[in-house]
């Protein structure tokens, strides 16, 4: 028994050793880029299990829709030119491809802008409906622009 758990404390930690790199370029834009990201869906993930949990608070989910208006242009300026390396999981087609990234970029913040719009109300349909766009225009960018990490 004591070697197994020996064993198995050994992998854990030659496993922990195994994470993504570091960005150590001057201003980390990927780091900055990745964390900008996080921090939209962090809330949007609460947003969205407000909805999924049926806990729909109007004044809290319109608190949240204004951090989401806050947080949503942060990301873009990360997207230079030379931001394609590890830990990146940018595809080059962002690069290759810029007025579909652009045009992402302006579904994103349209989905945005009416779910802010309608979290100022009380329609819970036109809310879940705004939600939903959001999500997909993110799904739509992340499936042309992103790596799979899965």
């Amino acid at each position: 028994m004591p070697r197994t758990f020996f064993l198995v404390i050994f992998a854990a930690l030659a496993l922990s050793g195994c994470g993504e790199p570091e960005d150590t370029r001057p201003g980390q834009p990927v780091a900055h880029r990745k964390q900008a990201f996080k921090d939209i869906f962090d809330v949007f993930d609460s947003m969205g299990a407000m909805l999924k949990k049926d806990s729909y608070d109007a004044a809290t989910f319109k608190a949240l829709a204004q951090q989401l208006a806050a947080r949503r242009n942060a990301p873009w300026n990360y997207f230079a030119a030379d931001t394609l390396y590890p830990p990146s999981h940018a595809r080059a087609e962002i690069w290759s491809e810029p007025a579909k990234f652009d045009e992402d970029k302006k579904d994103f913040l349209a989905a945005t802008d009416r779910l802010i719009a309608a979290a100022g109300g009380q329609d819970r349909r036109a809310i879940e409906a705004a939600f939903g766009k959001v999500k997909d225009s993110c799904e739509a960018c992340h499936k042309a622009f992103k790596k799979r990490s899965d």
